[in-house]
C-alpha cells in the first residue's frame, strides 16, 4: 500500500499525459496514414495553440473556450497551409515532405518566439479547476482530472466521425483507394487538405487544453513532435485504440518511469521504437523492386560488368555502333551530357576514359581546392573557424550521401557515430593524447565499431521505416550523452582540453589558420578515399543494389553485406568529420551532435544532390554560412533563415545541385528540372542523378496528383 500510495499521483499523471499525446499522436497518425505527409511540423502546430490559449486565458470558463476556438482554428488554418505545400511534393516520397515540414517548423518556431517572447507563458485556467481535489487519500490537480475527461470525449468524438459518419468515410477510401474516391464525386485533394486541416485541428486543441501540462515555451514543439512520433510507432496506423494504448504508456513511461528508474527512463522510449521498428523490418522482406524500383529493363549486374569491361577496351578498335559495346561507350557521354564540368564533377557520375576529359573534370575541383587553401589569407579569424566547422559538418553530410544516395538507406541517425567520433577525441585530448593522426584514427574505428553495433537494426528496413529507426538510434545517443557525465560532461559539454598537435613533435594549434590547415588536410584526404572507393567496382556493385535489389539478390550478390560495409564506411567517415569539430571549436556540446545536425547534414546532401559527394562538401557550406554568418546580421532569426534554406532547396533544387544539369542540357524543354528528357534517362534500373529513393514502408508518400 506505501508503495501504491508513493506513485498514485505520477501514475494519474502518466494517464493525463497519455492522453494528451494521445489526442497529438492521433493527428500525426492522420496525416501520415490517411494523407501520407510525414509532418515533422506537428509539433509546430501544438504550440500554434499553447501559445494562442496561454495568450487568451484568462482565468475564466469564457477565455478558455475563446482560447479553445482559437488555438484550434489557427491551427487548423496552419494545416490546411501544409497540404498547400506538400501537394506539389507527393510524387517525391516522405524525404522531401520529411525537409520541408523540417523547415517550417524552423520558420513557425522562430515567428512563435518573435511574437509571443521566448519565455514560457503563463496559463491562467478558470478558477474552479485552480485548485486540487482529494484523490484516495491524495491532494491532485483539477485541471488535470477535467483534463483526462475532456481528452476521452475528444478522442471519442474523433473516432466516431472517423469510423461512424461520411466525412469519415471519405477519408478513409482516400487512403484506400483515391482514384474509386474521385469517381463517387469527391475531390481527393479537397479530402487531402480536410485531413490536414483535421490534424492541426487536433494538434491545436490539445495544445491548448495541454498548455497547463507541456506549457508553451522554446523547447514545447520539439518534446511533443518526438514523444508524437514515438506513439505513432509503437502504436501503428491501423487502430486508434493501439495507439490509444500505446499513448498511455509512453505518458507512463515519462512520469512514472521517472520515478522509479530515473536512470533507465530516458532510453526506454526510443529503445522500445527502434525494437518495435526492427522486429516490423524482421517480419517484412526487403523490397522486391530494390531501392530505385527498376524498370524491368536488362540486369543491372550485366550492365555493370560490361561497363567495366568496355573501360579496358577503349584503347582498342572502334565497335559497330548498334553492339552492346558501342552502347556502352555511348552511356556515360549521355549520363554527364550538358552542364558542363562543375555540373559533371557535382553529379559524380561516371568516369571518362580519356586523359583530357579527366583533366576537365578535375580541373573545378582543383580550383576549388585552390580557393579554399586560400581562405587563411582572405578571411578573418572568426570566419576562418566557421569554415573549418564547415568542413567537418561537410564529412558528416558526405557520410549521409553515401547512405542516402549510393546504399538507398535515408537516415536522420548520423550524429550518433559523429558523436562518438568527437567525444573519443575530446577524451583523448584530456586525457594527453593530442597528436592528430591518432585522434583521427581513434575516432574513425570508434564510430566504425558502434556502426558495426547498430547496422544489423538499418540495413534491413526501407523507406520511412529506416528514417525513424536511425531517428531513434540518434535521440538514443542523445539521451546517454546526457546521462554519462564522466564521460560526455553531460548537458554541460566538455571544454578545456588541450589543443590538437598536427604531428607527433609539433606545438599544439592555436591559431585558427594553422587549425583550418589542419582540417582541410584531413578533409581532401577523407574525401579523395571517399571518391576512389565509391568510384571503384565496390562502389558500382552498392549503386547496384541500391538500383535494383531484387535483381542483385536473384544473381547471388550479398546485398546486405554491401550494405552492411557502406553503413560501417559511412559511420567511420562521420567519426572523423565529428574529430575534426572537436579540434575546430575546442569544446563541445550535446547540441552539436542533435537532432538539428542531423537534420542539417540530410539538408547538406540533398542540396547537393543525392550521389554527388563535392555537392554535399558545398551544401555544408552554404548552412553554415547561413547559419553563423548570415543570421549574426539578423540577431535572433537563425532558426528563419534555415527553415527559409530548407524549403528553398526542397523546392528549387529537387534534385540537388547535380541536378541542373537537366535544365542546362536539355534546352529548357519542359521538364523544369523535376524529371530528365528522353534522351538522359540513366539506364535501365538506375535513378536520375539526384534523384532520391522511392519509400517501400507501405504507406505510399501522397494521396493527391500535384
Amino acid at each position: 500500500m506505501n508503495l501504491l500510495d508513493a506513485h498514485l499521483v505520477p501514475a494519474v499523471d502518466g494517464v493525463a499525459y497519455g492522453l494528451l499525446l494521445f489526442v497529438v499522436a492521433a493527428g500525426l497518425s492522420l496525416a501520415f496514414g490517411t494523407a501520407g505527409v510525414l509532418n515533422l511540423s506537428h509539433g509546430t502546430l501544438y504550440a500554434i495553440g499553447a501559445y494562442t490559449g496561454a495568450e487568451l486565458s484568462d482565468g475564466t470558463w469564457g477565455g478558455l473556450a475563446v482560447g479553445l476556438a482559437a488555438g484550434t482554428a489557427a491551427a487548423a488554418a496552419a494545416g490546411a497551409g501544409l497540404s498547400a505545400a506538400t501537394i506539389p511534393l507527393a510524387r517525391r516520397g516522405h524525404l522531401a515532405q520529411a525537409l520541408l515540414t523540417f523547415g517550417l517548423a524552423l520558420i513557425g518556431g522562430n515567428l512563435l518566439i518573435e511574437f509571443f517572447g521566448a519565455d514560457e507563458l503563463p496559463v491562467r485556467v478558470p478558477e474552479v479547476l485552480d485548485s486540487s481535489v482529494t484523490l484516495l487519500g491524495h491532494r491532485y490537480p483539477a485541471y488535470r482530472l477535467c483534463f483526462i475527461l475532456m481528452a476521452v470525449l475528444l478522442a471519442a468524438f474523433g473516432t466516431w466521425v472517423l469510423t461512424r459518419t461520411r466525412v469519415g468515410a471519405a477519408v478513409r477510401a482516400s487512403a484506400d483507394d483515391p482514384q474509386m474516391l474521385a469517381t463517387t464525386g469527391h475531390s481527393p485533394r479537397a479530402v487531402h487538405t480536410g485531413v490536414l486541416a483535421a490534424a492541426g485541428a487536433l494538434a491545436g486543441a490539445a495544445g491548448v487544453l495541454g498548455a497547463p501540462i507541456i506549457g508553451p515555451g522554446a523547447g514545447t514543439a520539439d518534446t511533443v513532435l518526438m514523444l508524437s512520433l514515438v506513439v505513432v510507432v509503437l502504436g501503428g496506423l491501423r487502430s486508434l485504440w493501439m495507439t490509444f494504448f500505446a499513448a498511455i504508456a509512453v505518458g507512463e513511461v515519462q512520469t512514472l518511469g521517472v520515478s522509479l528508474a530515473p536512470d533507465w527512463a530516458p532510453y526506454l522510449l526510443f529503445a522500445a521504437m527502434a525494437a518495435v521498428l526492427i522486429l516490423r523490418s524482421q517480419f517484412t522482406e526487403p523490397a522486391t523492386a530494390g531501392h530505385g524500383g527498376g524498370d524491368g529493363g536488362s540486369d543491372p549486374v550485366e550492365w555493370l560488368r560490361r561497363r567495366l569491361s568496355a573501360s579496358f577496351k577503349r584503347r582498342g578498335a572502334g565497335t559497330a555502333p548498334g553492339s552492346p559495346a558501342a552502347a556502352d561507350k555511348q552511356e556515360p557521354v549521355r549520363a554527364a551530357g550538358g552542364g558542363g564540368p562543375l555540373l559533371r564533377l557535382l553529379r559524380g557520375g561516371p568516369d571518362d576514359s580519356t586523359l583530357a576529359s579527366r583533366g576537365r573534370r578535375a580541373a573545378p575541383l582543383l580550383v576549388l581546392l585552390v580557393v579554399l587553401i586560400a581562405l587563411p589569407t582572405m578571411l578573418d579569424a572568426y570566419s576562418i573557424s566557421l569554415a573549418g566547422s564547415a568542413l567537418a559538418l561537410g564529412l558528416l553530410a558526405v557520410s549521409v550521401t553515401i547512405l542516402t544516395g549510393y546504399a538507398g538507406l535515408p537516415t536522420l541517425g548520423q550524429t550518433a557515430p559523429f558523436a562518438v567520433g568527437a567525444y573519443a577525441t575530446a577524451n583523448l585530448a584530456d586525457a594527453g593524447w593530442t597528436v592528430g593522426p591518432v585522434q583521427i584514427v581513434v575516432a574513425a574505428v570508434a564510430a566504425a565499431l558502434f556502426s558495426v553495433v547498430t547496422g544489423p537494426a538499418v540495413i534491413r528496413a526501407r523507406g520511412t521505416t529506416v528514417l525513424m529507426i536511425t531517428l531513434a538510434i540518434g535521440e538514443l545517443a542523445s539521451a546517454a550523452i546526457n546521462q554519462l557525465k564522466s564521460v560526455t560532461g553531460g548537458a554541460d559539454g566538455l571544454v578545456g582540453f588541450p589543443p590538437t598537435q598536427a604531428l607527433w613533435g609539433g606545438e599544439g594549434m592555436i591559431d585558427e589558420s594553422q587549425v583550418y590547415n589542419y582540417a582541410l588536410a584531413v578533409a581532401v584526404v577523407a574525401v579523395v578515399v571517399t571518391l576512389v572507393v565509391l568510384r571503384s567496382p565496390a562502389g558500382k556493385l552498392l549503386t547496384g543494389s541500391r538500383n535494383a535489389e531484387a535483381r542483385m539478390r536473384a544473381s547471388g550478390h550479398p546485398v546486405g553485406r554491401y550494405l552492411f560495409m557502406a553503413h560501417i564506411g559511412a559511420g567511420a567517415l562521420a567519426g572523423v568529420g565529428g574529430s575534426l569539430m572537436v579540434t575546430v571549436q575546442q569544446y563541445l556540446s550535446p547540441a552539436d551532435v542533435g537532432f538539428e545536425i542531423a537534420a542539417f547534414a540530410l539538408l547538406a546532401a540533398v542540396i547537393g544532390g543525392s550521389t554527388s559527394v563535392i555537392g554535399a562538401l558545398v551544401g555544408a557550406g552554404l548552412i553554415v554560412f547561413t547559419r553563423d554568418w548570415v543570421a549574426s546580421s539578423w540577431p535572433g532569426h537563425g532558426p528563419l533563415l534555415l527553415g527559409g534554406l530548407f524549403v528553398a532547396a526542397v523546392y528549387l533544387l529537387p534534385r540537388g545541385l547535380a541536378g541542373l544539369r537537366l535544365g542546362l542540357g536539355s534546352g529548357g524543354s519542359g521538364s523544369g528540372g523535376r524529371g530528365p528528357a528522353k534522351s538522359d534517362q540513366p539506364p535501365s534500373g538506375q535513378l536520375p542523378p539526384g534523384q532520391l529513393p522511392p519509400d517501400h514502408d507501405g504507406v505510399p508518400a501522397g494521396k493527391v496528383a500535384p
